[in-house]
């Protein structure tokens, strides 16, 4: 290797070609695995149901396969055609853009939804809103929203309007008139003021998916209005087009000004605004949630900056006078778990006050709203485990159905408690469960996987009985092999998990170790749930390969205190713990080569990727996919709530941004980035690169056009992996295996 300020080029045709010629190492009776294979269009595995929805009446569960909207019986468990294939085809486009497609994908966006009365749908295709009638079989287009993802359309509770967001404020539209025409019931007054519109950093890291709500009786909308006046912008450039395109994207940086919030209630017919008096510090704190006590009170939840206080009140909607209702804080920072129900008396959220995620029930005095405080009826799961999320909560019957990993830190099993604390799984099987529970809470789909099943779904009676009605069979020809399941203790004793996937050989230090975690806070990834990843690992296995999950001290479902570890530490808890790992893995298994090891991740673990290999001089190659280097570039909700502002901890920023460790780095770097990325900025790879020039160290980089966090698409992702096994053949395999030199 030379120092000569960049990468002396291999052809990577020639990597290529290598790799196709060598043969891989893989049980006698199984297909071998190829990249072209894992990310052919539609998936190796297929594409399981999707937009899986009720109907509000129960009866009707809809979901998208195959180009056609499926109707599953709930009473028979039989499937028939709802729209057929050519109908949907006339109504769903397949024009949107990369940034369109990545968002409705990463969020969640639904393309279609059922009216009140079970008997219409609205389809959202490319701005266009069709009401189709299903007892006659014809959609009319209704609307035009002016944008392909993000304009949010919903039915008003009585199932007579349907509003939407165009041109950042909120449009009405009366059904079952002549013209349907339109009526801007709030309009925004400039392009940097969102009326209703969820803008980037709160859909990102608060989780909002809608900013407007219908009274309870359709009379009124409540909004909240987002002004981004003061926010810096971010210019996101195209290079495809002759003439390059800029779109300059609103992103508050740590430090900066936040977006300034308020909420507004609006007839539904337009008329003036009414606004809400919160106890916020302007361009500072956050409103997750908010929503209808009733048709007069609202509830709102706001967060302030530091993430360390959370607060629930009641607001008059006439007066906009406030009431404080309960307040949950912590001195660190809050649980990220913003979601809240607020009916009938009774207020249910999470929270990890008494050390793990939990539920807590409070009920207020719903005769007197104006004078109302939440009191603390009970805390309804109590242990060291945590509450995942809350599926549903049923008043009337006062049951809560939530998920929770009690009784496995790595399963995810479906439960139900009631009001009184009494609690029952509704799930048994191991492995991870995902419900998609019936508005009367008798059935539910369950859409079940574990670390070598991937998912399957069932229809599931409240007697537990359970069909399966859709899974694939796509994986059984290749024989996959499962990992081994480790455990060690971190320094201080903490119990960590992990996973090794070993390929055939056996011989003392024969077989290189990758290294792939995640590392940041937030997920679980050693988890007994399926994960597309698996796929990449046993390729990687099937080369050679051997390589490691695991969940360092910081990352989640483990608890607070396992998860605040990653307060104000951005890099040096995380490493101790991914060594020890390590090391222990070379101990138990000596056909693992301690002087070949590589590390590669994506996101917090690409960052995580270029920490490691600046910070130790054991890992000879690593990959880092679209790493924040500089952690004042990241944004600042997800950033602060960490690392606090950067003039109140500057020493953090600069020890634990990797753009100033670059000069350290040691082995061989392939750095992969989006052009398009409007979540972790390309100035990142941009400004690292920079630095790794001033010190004369070679690199390589793969951008990819367009693309945005997700680098997502068939042809881009067969190309992305390719160029990662080809790294890793390159620079850990012996020369007679990798035809390279390492």
């Amino acid at each position: 290797m030379t120092r000569a300020g960049f990468a002396l080029p291999l052809s990577f045709a020639f990597l290529v070609s290598v790799l196709v010629a060598q043969a891989p190492v893989a049980p006698a009776s199984s297909r071998p695995l190829t990249v072209e294979a894992i990310f052919a269009n539609g998936g190796l595995l297929g594409k399981p149901p999707e937009s899986m929805t009720w109907s509000p009446d129960g009866k009707h569960l809809s979901y998208l396969d195959g180009g056609e909207l499926i109707d599953l019986d709930p009473a028979s468990g039989k499937p028939h055609v709802l729209v057929s294939r050519d109908k949907l085809a006339s109504i769903l486009g397949s024009g949107l853009s990369e940034t369109d497609r990545d968002h409705r994908e990463r969020y969640g966006m639904a393309s279609y939804f059922w009216a009140p009365d079970s008997a219409h749908l609205l389809f959202d295709s490319e701005g266009r809103l069709w009401d189709y009638d299903l007892h006659n079989g014809t959609g009319v287009q209704i609307a035009f929203t002016g944008m392909a993802s993000g304009d949010d359309p919903r039915f008003s509770p009585s199932g007579e309007e349907i509003s939407f967001v165009r041109d950042h404020g909120i449009a009405v539209v009366r059904l079952r008139e002549e013209d349907n025409s339109m009526n801007m019931v709030a309009p925004a007054p400039n392009s940097s003021t969102l009326n209703g519109e969820v803008d980037w950093v709160y859909e990102e890291e608060l989780d909002a998916r809608s900013n407007y709500f219908w009274s309870p009786d359709s009379k009124n909308i409540a909004f909240l209005q987002t002004i981004e006046t003061d926010v810096p912008q971010y210019p996101i450039e195209d290079w495809l087009p002759v003439h390059a395109r800029v779109d300059m994207q609103r992103y508050p940086q740590p430090g900066d000004n936040n977006p300034d919030v308020r909420i507004g209630v609006v007839g539904a017919s337009g008329g003036r605004t009414n606004w809400m008096h919160l106890p916020m510090q302007s361009g500072q704190d956050y409103i997750p949630r908010f929503g209808w006590v009733d048709r007069k009170t609202l509830w709102v939840e706001t967060l302030t900056r530091d993430h360390k206080h959370r607060d629930i009140d009641f607001v008059d909607v006439s007066s906009g006078r406030v009431r404080p209702v309960l307040q949950v804080n912590d001195p660190k920072f809050l649980d990220e778990n913003y979601d809240v129900t607020v009916e009938g008396g009774f207020i249910v959220l999470t929270d990890w006050s008494d050390g793990h995620n939990h539920i807590r029930l409070y009920s207020y005095n719903q005769n007197h709203l104006d004078t109302a405080t939440a009191k603390l009826e009970r805390q309804l799961t109590s242990g060291a485990f945590d509450v995942a999320a809350v599926v549903s909560v049923d008043v009337a019957r006062k049951l809560v159905d939530y998920t929770s990993n009690e009784g496995s830190v790595e399963d995810l099993q479906f439960w139900q408690v009631g009001f009184d604390g009494q609690r029952k799984p509704l799930t048994i099987m191991p492995g991870h469960h995902d419900p998609n529970l019936s508005p009367a809470g008798d059935a539910f789909v369950d859409l079940h996987s574990t670390r070598m099943d991937p998912p399957a779904a069932s229809l599931c009676k409240a007697g537990g009985d359970c069909s399966i009605f859709w899974q694939t069979h796509a994986l059984e020809p290749y024989n996959l092999r499962a990992p081994e399941k480790l455990e060690v203790k971190a320094r201080d004793g903490t119990v960590l998990y992990a996973t090794l996937l070993l390929p055939d050989s056996t011989a003392a230090a024969s077989v290189p170790l990758i290294v792939n975690p995640y590392g940041g806070p937030g997920p679980q990834t050693v988890a007994n749930g399926w994960d597309d990843g698996l796929l990449f690992d046993e390729l990687l296995a099937q080369h050679g390969f051997a390589v490691l999950h695991a969940d360092n001290r910081g990352m989640g479902m483990r608890g607070r205190d396992f998860a605040q570890f990653a307060w104000h530490n951005f890099g040096p808890i995380q490493l101790e713990d991914q060594l020890a790992v390590i090391d222990a893995a070379l101990a138990k298994y000596p056909q693992l080569d301690k002087n070949r090891l590589g590390w590669w991740g994506w996101s917090w673990g690409g960052t995580f990727t270029l920490y490691a290999m600046t910070h130790s001089d054991r890992f000879r190659a690593g990959v880092a996919v679209a790493p924040v280097t500089d952690w004042r570039d990241y944004d600042s909700i997800y950033t602060e709530r960490y690392l606090s502002q950067p003039s109140q901890f500057p020493e953090g920023y600069k020890d634990f941004s990797v753009v100033n460790s670059a000069a350290s780095f040691k082995g061989h770097l392939l750095l992969v980035h989006g052009t398009g990325d409007d979540n972790v900025h390309i100035e990142n790879s941009v400004q690292f690169i920079q630095r790794l020039i001033e010190a004369d160290i070679p690199y390589d980089f793969q951008i990819y056009p367009r693309k945005t966090h997700s680098i997502a698409g068939e042809d881009v992702r067969t190309h992305l992996f390719k160029r990662i096994l080809a790294h890793f053949e390159r620079y850990l395999m012996p020369p007679a295996e990798a035809g390279a030199t390492p």
